[in-house]
């Protein structure tokens, strides 16, 4: 290998996606040693094995410090653009009353830490992922914010996990276009400050933050948002006027405003809304939508005729007593120019079962729908093939229908729909798969 051209043994050691695995070359050949103060990475993960040795008494002695080890590999480098450091999942996710450990060999997002790499490397830097024991940092605030806003001027991409993290003193970071923080400690005024901080974002990602009673992003350039809330706010405004994707989780906001009008792709899913103002989706393309309460939101989504792939997922099917129309109904009258459809468990199965529906009224035929993705659980064969061959009689431009049945039903019913079905109409593509938990398996029979 050391006859190798260097440009090309550098490109190698480039792609080793564990800075540990590059430290054993570097011990093994002189000249991979030599090479590899070129690479411009580190990526050092500490797994469960090493931090479990770390608190043997048998074996701690022998093991080297997880942040000793980072320090001497950054050290070696001329030119840091990336880092990336962090507990490996296992570890990641110990819950605190699992695992009680007021050590900080593993608190990652330690101030005094960053101040012995930081300084160092952070002319270079373009990216920095830090991925903390939650263990150690919940309780601990850290101010490593602001030490990266202060150092890192050339920083694109930050992404910090299972933390608990203060804005005081942070400066602006007009070069920032990606920001993650995931389980992070934060509260609305942090946020506000992160807004102001940040103007450049392009993609921000909000997972699990807790904290937050009035989250409010108000980004000029965003283009791409997670925003994933683990509490439940009073109310939640997403205002970004060049957002053309948005992902939002949330459990039941008594005020939800979203001003995103360029906005194509939306990922919509909460128990319920107390008030729901959405202004001017004209550019909607793709839409899913997940509730508990998911008839009343079709009813007040007011932006459905530019849809084109639609996803209905109801956590809660139950036909409200009274009702005169079934969701499937609903989704044919709000969203008329759909052309791809799929249906998760709750919405097929409230369609199927909705009471004396036998077929779909003329005018609310789906005129462009081409494909249906459905999950079905076949509690009865014979409603869910009518419910089967009623849709297919009303879209007469149906082409393709990909169907995965439960596991849990009994290989003769599954055979027995396939192939009625398959006979019963040759003008479409059939798909057909098995799911659980909503989870799609390997498709188990194709044909026309």
């Amino acid at each position: 290998m050391e006859d190798l051209p260097p440009p090309l043994l550098l490109e190698i050691l480039s792609r080793l996606g564990d800075s540990e695995d590059l430290a054993r070359c570097r011990v093994a050949s002189k000249t991979l040693n030599s090479i590899a103060r070129d690479i411009r990475s580190v990526n050092l993960q500490c797994s469960y094995d090493r931090y479990a040795k770390s608190r043997s008494p048998l074996t701690s002695s022998s093991i080297t410090p997880f942040k000793e080890i980072f320090i001497k590999l950054i050290s070696e480098l001329e030119i840091v653009e990336s880092v990336s450091m962090g507990v490996e999942k296992p570890l990641r996710y110990e819950a605190y009353d699992d695992m009680e450990d007021e050590e900080a060999d593993l608190y990652l997002s330690d101030e005094n830490f960053s101040m012995e790499w930081l300084p160092k490397v952070c002319g270079g830097l373009k990216s920095i992922s830090i991925s903390d024991f939650w263990v150690q940092s919940c309780w601990r605030r850290s101010d490593v914010l602001s030490l990266i806003s202060s150092h890192c001027l050339n920083l694109s991409e930050l992404d910090v996990k299972n933390a608990w993290l203060s804005v005081d003193g942070l400066n602006p970071m007009p070069k920032l276009t990606n920001l993650t923080l995931e389980f992070i400690r934060l509260d609305d005024e942090d946020l506000n400050k992160i807004n102001e901080s940040f103007p450049s974002l392009q993609v921000l990602n909000l997972i699990g933050v807790g904290g937050l009673k009035e989250p409010r992003i108000h980004l000029m350039h965003l283009k791409t948002c997670q925003c994933i809330v683990s509490n439940a706010p009073n109310s939640l405004a997403i205002i970004a006027p060049n957002l053309v994707k948005l992902k939002l989780i949330c459990v039941k906001p008594k005020l939800l405003v979203i001003e995103t009008p360029l906005l194509s792709d939306l990922h919509l899913s909460l128990e319920t809304a107390g008030n729901f103002k959405v202004k001017g989706l004209h550019d909607l393309r793709r839409l899913h939508l997940e509730s508990t309460d998911l008839r009343n939101l079709l009813v007040t989504f007011p932006f459905g005729k530019t849809v084109k792939n639609l996803t209905v997922v109801s956590t809660r099917w139950e036909v409200p007593v009274g009702v005169t129309k079934s969701t499937f109904e609903l989704m044919l009258n709000v969203f008329p120019n759909v052309s791809s459809l799929t249906l998760a468990p709750g919405a097929w199965s409230e369609f199927e079962t909705y009471p004396g529906q036998v077929g779909l009224e003329s005018r609310l035929q789906m005129k462009g729908l081409k494909k249906i993705t459905a999950y079905l659980t076949v509690n009865d064969i014979e409603m869910t093939i009518s419910t089967i061959f009623s849709i297919l009689e009303n879209c007469t431009k149906l082409s393709d229908m990909a169907l995965l049945i439960h596991r849990d039903v009994v290989s003769n019913v599954t055979n027995s729909l396939i192939s009625r079905c398959m006979a019963h109409c040759s003008r479409v593509r059939w798909k057909w798969g098995l799911w659980k938990d909503e989870t799609k398996d390997a498709w188990i029979s194709d044909g026309i």
